[in-house]
């Protein structure tokens, strides 16, 4: 008897927590359709439950006990997407300057810098690299309510080859310090998939050329071998892993594209073999075209060492140029902004420049929420204000397809139907 009764009682308390599921009602002037490119005027978003149920119009029936958001004045789009972040780092910690801070210090400036993105506007990002898997951590207390930030797609450590853009780079001989992930074989580059996914990572990052804020290498030289990329995107999709490549140099970016990748990375130097591939293959290409003139700006007073300046220098104005030849082309385009070079929080000032080297608002918006979403694997959760999508906004005054820059001042956030920004 007792056994029947607590079934009963349990059963009852879960129906009382569906029924007692929140459910919002949000109101504007205007929702941005990202998937087919055109404004809903007056639109009432119904979220329930952190999912959006319907996506009608002002004056729709509300449902009862449903609390209200009016934006009056206010443009609504999908909550943005990063697709390349490194939360765990500081632009104003240049060069050497990381190593005055004990390790357990870059979890804590992660905490600050997720909350700093998530006020953004951006309600997902795919963090490209971390040590001690400390994106990991910073996603489970996300979604333990812990801490504020955006949906994380974590991917642990960076691989990449012994004395590579991923390794350790800035310690002499005796101190023996190096990357507890390197791929030097196609053994290794499973091996260390397997791993990664092993401590959480969701996704796999690769160092496939030189970079440019590391030592001992030009971002154009590459460092992976076409067997062992084979070998990571083999591994990391048979276990349903998407696959990101570091890759400058146009040696590697089509190294990188042959081998399967997902998305590369920064792709500064691409050819026009290279971006025939691309176009042909599908690959999302992600171009951090805004972070050369924070660098700039103020790299020498933050620390940076005077050659990684100089690389910054050398690439910037052609990684540009190189954007709008792969967009004149048809290459399918992510928002990639490498957040942690700049400060947190500046995502958004990748847009202006986009449309600068030839996107249009449109374009430049939706590498940011539909192609986005597409890379991550999660079209169906985010990147569109639809129904059964997350309930993940951001509002903004002014017209974002007239001038993109208002993106860089939201006045409205929400994500999961809980306001963040108001």
């Amino acid at each position: 008897m007792r056994g029947l009764v607590g079934a009963a009682l349990a059963v009852a308390m879960l129906g009382g927590a569906a029924a007692e599921a929140k459910t919002v009602a949000v109101s504007a002037d205007r929702l941005l359709d990202t998937k087919a490119g055109r404004y809903v005027d007056k639109p009432l978003i119904v979220i329930s439950d952190g999912r959006i149920v319907s996506v009608g119009r002002a004056g729709d029936k509300v449902p009862a006990g449903a609390e209200r958001v009016d934006l009056p004045g206010v443009t609504l789009l999908p909550g943005l997407i990063d697709m390349h972040v490194h939360l765990t780092s500081a632009a104003n910690y240049g060069g050497y300057r990381p190593y005055e801070f004990t390790d357990s210090f870059w979890t804590a400036v992660g905490v600050a810098n997720a909350k700093t993105t998530l006020e953004a506007g951006f309600t997902t990002v795919r963090n490209v690299g971390t040590a001690f898997y400390a994106d990991v951590g910073l996603r489970e207390a996300i979604d333990e309510k812990i801490i504020p930030g955006p949906r994380i797609m974590a991917s642990g450590y960076a691989l990449g080859a012994t004395g590579g853009h991923c390794d350790e780079t800035f310690f002499p001989p005796s101190m023996e310090e190096k990357s507890p992930a390197l791929v030097d074989s196609v053994d290794d580059a499973r091996r260390q998939v397997r791993t990664q996914r092993k401590y959480g990572a969701r996704s796999i990052k690769i160092c496939a050329t030189g970079g440019v804020f590391s030592r001992g290498a030009e971002p154009g030289a590459q460092q992976m071998t076409l067997e062992e990329i084979k070998a990571v995107v083999d591994e990391a999709h048979m276990a349903g892993l998407k696959v990101a490549a570091h890759a400058h140099g146009a040696p590697g970016v089509k190294a990188a594209i042959l081998g399967g990748v997902d998305t590369v990375e920064h792709v500064s130097l691409i050819d026009d073999e290279g971006i025939r591939l691309a176009v042909q293959k599908g690959t999302f290409l992600g171009f951090d075209i805004y972070n050369t003139d924070y660098t700039q700006a103020e790299g020498k007073k933050n620390g940076e060492l005077e050659d990684n300046l100089r690389k910054d220098r050398e690439i910037g104005e052609v990684q540009r140029e190189n954007f709008r030849k792969a967009l004149k082309a048809g290459a399918r385009m992510t928002y990639s902004t490498d957040a942690g070079v700049f400060p947190h929080g500046q995502n958004a000032r990748q847009f202006a420049v986009m449309v600068r080297y030839g996107a249009t608002p449109l374009q430049a918006i939706q590498s940011a929420t539909v192609n986005a979403a597409e890379a991550l694997g999660w079209s169906n959760d985010v990147g569109q204000a639809a129904k059964g999508f997350w309930g993940d906004l951001v509002g903004v005054k002014g017209d974002p397809l007239s001038d993109v820059r208002v993106l860089e001042q939201p006045v409205f956030v929400m994500k999961g139907g809980e306001v963040v920004r108001r």
